[in-house]
């Protein structure tokens, strides 16, 4: 347990000091964070982003994977577009939503982190979970309304661009506030009914928490920060440096909505004993109330195919898995969306008093010659009690970051692999460029 309150914990934070588990983890997500990034530089998203940032935030640091340059509120904005473009990013259950998308953008975007060695680098990233995580369990816990994750991971980056600038608990406790304040509260369930490229808020909270660490060190009134210092979360706070939220991070395995992702686990358990796809009458998916809203079955969109249970569960039967061409190249294919009609969705009060910190789904299948197969409740892949292996992560790594990246994506990971050992620049001069220059495939 923390001596310390949170303002005093994130202001004496020592990265150097972070130790080996942690800083494997922290490559585990920077790794990941990085492949979608590259894997995501091929949507229509990202050369939109990107125009944007350019255009409307002038300046001298480099992109994200951009081959352009921004001001650093820009390279917030622009990065946090990019991950979020392809949901295929890590998240934690209890924040219902994500907490890296924002960070890396967000350490990228001032001049000052140029000077920080590697180790560094990753400790500033656990730093970044670890208030990031918090403050998005405080807001569920004080919110009345479901608010996209822009709302709260804008206050990591605060924290962790007050530390490259320096500033002391009181402007930290101003950045905190002023980032808490101006954060996107955004409407979740709306994206999720209406999927669009408004995402998950997080460019938003990102350039809202670079903002607010420069309106802070100028002496700008913010505080307080409720989601970190109120009394009735100080039980949320309590525990930092004993409690590793890093550590309680999900990796996906496809990239799509995790709500959408129990679904197709329970399909993918019963494809071996289905002759072929045509054989199929009915799939019937019953799940938790939100996995429910994903009810998009032909989408128009990479948008909307990331935010459909029932095409998920067309590509996971069709293909043996959900893929980015799944939700890009393949939209609008006429088997795809006719078996993606068949799928219907039922709620399961049983399932709903689990979420979120377990999401369940399981699934049955009728034949049209009146065979029923059913699965037993299933859970995403990819949580901490049933993770991803390391072999996993780097197939998947490889699997969007080599089709942008060719030969450099190897020496990215290759870099990230021993960052302790380096300094910071060694990663950040791999990230601001892009080989082959902007390729959009949706």
């Amino acid at each position: 347990m923390t001596a310390f309150s949170p303002l005093e914990w994130i202001t004496h934070f020592d990265p150097n000091a972070v130790d080996s588990p942690r800083l494997a983890q922290a490559k585990r997500c920077l790794l990941d964070l990085v492949g979608v990034a590259a894997g995501a530089t091929r949507t229509a998203l990202a050369d939109k982003a990107r125009r944007f940032a350019t255009s409307q935030h002038g300046g001298t640091r480099p992109l994200l994977f951009g081959d352009a340059q921004a001001s650093p509120t820009g390279v917030a904005l622009h990065g946090a577009w990019l991950i979020d473009a392809l949901d295929a990013h890590d998240g934690q259950v209890l924040t219902k939503g994500h907490v890296g998308v924002a960070v890396l953008p967000g350490l990228m975007a001032l001049p000052e982190v140029e000077r920080l060695s590697g180790r560094e680098f990753l400790g500033l990233i656990v730093l970044g979970y670890e208030v990031a995580t918090r403050a998005g369990i405080a807001l569920h816990a004080t919110s009345p309304d479901y608010h996209t994750s822009g709302a709260w991971n804008g206050l990591a980056v605060a924290a962790v661009c007050a530390r490259l600038l320096g500033l002391d608990a009181e402007r930290l406790h101003h950045a905190l506030g002023i980032a808490e304040f101006y954060g996107p509260r955004s409407q979740m369930m709306r994206c999720i009914d209406h999927p669009t490229m408004l995402k998950d808020g997080s460019g938003w909270g990102a350039q809202a928490g670079v903002s607010a660490a420069l309106l802070a060190r100028d002496d700008f009134t913010g505080a307080p920060a409720l989601t970190v210092t109120a009394p009735e979360v100080a039980d949320l706070w309590h525990d930092l440096g004993s409690r590793w939220y890093i550590d309680e991070q999900y990796f996906k395995a496809y990239p799509v909505c995790r709500w959408a992702q129990p679904a197709v686990e329970a399909v993918l358990s019963l494809a071996a004993r289905l002759p072929d796809t045509d054989a199929i009458e009915r799939i019937e998916i019953v799940t938790f109330h939100e996995g429910k809203r994903l009810h998009v079955v032909a989408p128009q969109s990479t948008e909307q195919a990331q935010y459909s249970l029932p095409w998920s569960v067309a590509c996971a039967l069709a293909r043996g898995t959900v893929d980015t061409h799944g939700i890009s190249s393949a939209l609008g294919d006429p088997a795809l969306v006719a078996l993606a009609e068949r799928v219907q969705i039922v709620e399961s009060e049983a399932f709903n008093r689990r979420f979120p910190a377990e999401r369940w789904a399981s699934a049955r299948i009728t034949l049209v010659d009146g065979q029923v197969l059913e699965s037993e409740p299933h859970e995403a892949r990819g949580n901490p009690e049933n993770p991803l292996t390391d072999r996993e992560l780097i197939a998947k790594y490889h699997e969007l970051a080599d089709p942008v990246l060719g030969s450099q994506a190897q020496r990215l990971r290759d870099v990230i692999d021993d960052l302790e050992t380096r300094p910071a620049t060694d990663l950040l001069s791999l990230l601001g460029d892009t080989p082959g220059g902007h390729r959009s495939e949706t």
